[in-house]
């Protein structure tokens, strides 16, 4: 029988390193997107900065870069804990669903202010 053991999560490195649930699969997908998240957080941030009050759903970055969504969605919440990004305050529909997504914009660009 397999041992589907999970170490435990070090929530200290988060968000340097991705997050994961706690099953053996979701720590594996952790460890093997962690080498790339430097890079996808750039190329989220770059498309959240380029819509400056405008901002960007989730969705919305991902029909812009074709970086799949389970690639995408996690590093918003990165950026949002290393305060990079916040919630404008605004939401917009996505496509896939209709249903209501949060807007994210850098700080300079929040409705009233810093946040």
């Amino acid at each position: 029988m397999m041992n589907h053991h999970t170490p435990e999560f070090d929530f200290d490195l988060y968000p340097t390193v991705a997050g994961y649930k706690a099953t053996d699969t979701s720590a594996a997908a952790a460890r093997d997107i962690t080498p790339e998240t430097g890079r996808l957080r750039l190329l989220v941030l770059n498309d959240i900065a380029a819509q400056r009050e405008h901002g960007s759903t989730s969705e919305e970055i991902v029909e812009r870069t074709g970086v799949p969504r389970v690639s995408i969605q996690p590093r918003t919440s990165e950026l949002r804990r290393l305060g990079k990004i916040v919630d404008s305050g605004k939401r917009r529909p996505n496509p896939s669903s209709g249903k209501q997504a949060i807007v994210w914009v850098l700080r300079q660009f929040k409705r009233g202010g810093a946040a």
